[in-house]
């Protein structure tokens, strides 16, 4: 006879209990919310992704593009472009 697995027995399956999952009265900000200082891997190098997206935006500037950049200096230097362009700000 098999057996049947329950979340009761296996809490670890639970999905509300998965700690990504911020619930409403969770004063902890998502990642997508969280000071780009504030990331675990904010000192590695930037993503491929990021790199396309700072490269076109710094064209549009007429600023020399960085790729020396961290994880989380891209994303300031997104954001500072952002508003310089106006790319991306929904208005």
């Amino acid at each position: 006879m098999a057996t049947q697995r329950t979340k009761q027995q296996h809490p670890e399956q639970d999905e509300s209990r998965n700690p990504k999952q911020a619930s409403a009265s969770d004063d902890t900000p998502s990642n997508a919310q969280k000071d780009p200082d504030q990331w675990v891997t904010g000192g590695e190098t930037m993503t491929g992704a990021q790199a396309s997206y700072l490269k076109t935006l710094s064209e549009e500037a007429g600023e020399e593009f960085d790729d020396s950049l961290t994880k989380a200096e891209a994303s300031k230097k997104i954001d500072e472009l952002r508003e310089q362009t106006g790319r991306g700000i929904d208005h």
